[in-house]
């Protein structure tokens, strides 16, 4: 499965490189606080990278730690009190 995730990644990579390389042309990125000439493939590769990035972060943000406090409490209410205390409860001594 390790090898097949490798593979998949590096087939991503040169296919990044191959678009970076095929759109050469300089474009002007006007930004806030900067600004710079650079060149179309890489301007859409990073672009695509944060997106990728935010996107994740949304989900993750949205959806995992959700679930994540969920699955916490429901693992406390399962494990129930201590077997101790239970006994201390009922009046057994």
């Amino acid at each position: 499965m390790r090898l097949i995730k490798s593979l998949i990644a590096l087939c991503f990579v040169a296919m990044g490189v191959i678009f970076g390389a095929l759109n050469r042309q300089v474009v002007h990125v006007d930004l806030w606080f900067r600004s710079f000439d650079s060149r179309v493939g890489l301007v859409l590769l990073c672009v695509l990278l944060l997106g990728a990035l935010l996107g994740g972060l949304a989900v993750t943000a949205g959806v995992v730690w959700p679930m994540r406090r969920r699955l916490g409490r429901t693992q406390q209410r399962q494990s129930g009190p201590d077997p101790s205390e239970l006994s201390h409860e009922r009046g057994d001594t």
